[in-house]
């Protein structure tokens, strides 16, 4: 059995609430996980998803406060961290004119900057993103080592900073965000990349959310991928947002689910059940297109 240790921190937050205040909540929240594989943040979670008309003044580079906060608490728990996304303002002008990027974040074990992922699909119709961010143009997928116990077993597993003696464990990744759960043509490269995992994290709000889960379940079942989607809570900017965030197994069935509110979601999963469920239904053989 290979088993990853999984929490899904689905982030509530106000407009009351101050940026900097936001980010020593999340690092305190991402350091409770210690002995856990993997953590996940929502998208936009320090910028607000929806606050976009502050979006320019609270936009940083990759190795930013927000950054450097998340590097620190993915070191000290001894996780792989996807720091979920931040409004990343880089030196380069992209193709549109523009600085700004929805950019994610994915820090390994020791604090280091591992992959970053800039959001290819733009949400707003012309306004928000559309009007303020340039879109990404590389599908990312990428081999993520999770440092997982060979048997099920507690909660048990490295402490702070401490480097874990079970095997190690990688897995084929592929990111992305939010409204790019709407666009199956970019899992199937993902897929044919190799992805075994899609890690979505999201800033969706309620009045769609029975979309969130429906798309969440078939990017799984189609591609026959694990599915981690972790979604933000509270109402911000005037916009409720939808929570549950979701770990759906290749077949379709889902592994854990959380409510609307703040919360932390944890699960465990055999990383095994990829390979048995295409081996046991092996529906992808027959793709011709």
């Amino acid at each position: 059995m290979s088993i990853v240790r999984i929490s899904l921190i689905q982030l509530g937050y106000t407009d009351d609430e101050s940026v900097a205040d936001r980010v020593h909540r999340a690092a305190r929240l991402v350091r409770e996980q210690a002995g856990r594989d993997l953590v996940v943040l929502p998208e936009l979670w320090a910028p607000t998803g929806f606050g976009y008309r502050t979006w320019a003044e609270r936009a940083e580079p990759t190795d930013g406060e927000v950054a450097m906060a998340m590097a620190a608490a993915a070191r000290e728990a001894g996780v792989v961290l996807h720091a979920g996304s931040i409004i990343e303002r880089s030196v380069e002008t992209g193709p549109e004119g523009k600085r700004l990027w929805n950019t994610s974040l994915i820090f390994d074990r020791a604090g280091q900057l591992a992959s970053v992922y800039r959001k290819i699909h733009r949400f707003g119709f012309a306004e928000g993103e559309p009007s303020l961010l340039e879109a990404g143009s590389e599908v990312a997928v990428i081999d993520l080592p999770l440092c997982g116990s060979a048997t099920a077993g507690g909660s048990g597993g490295p402490g702070a900073g401490e480097a874990s003696d079970g095997p190690q464990m990688r897995a084929r990744v592929g990111l992305s965000t939010c409204y790019d759960l709407r666009f199956p043509e970019l899992y199937r490269q993902q897929l044919d990349a190799g992805a075994e995992v899609f890690i979505v994290p999201a800033a969706w709000p309620a009045a769609r959310v029975a979309h969130w889960s429906l798309l969440a379940r078939a990017r799984a079942v189609e591609n026959q991928c694990l599915m981690i989607a972790c979604n933000t809570a509270g109402t911000h900017a005037g916009v409720r947002m939808g929570g549950r965030s979701v770990v759906v197994l290749p077949t379709g069935e889902v592994a854990a689910e959380a409510g609307q509110d703040e919360q932390t979601l944890t699960v465990e999963v055999d990383l095994d059940v990829i390979a048995q469920t295409r081996a046991a239904f092996p529906v992808l053989r027959d793709r011709r297109l």
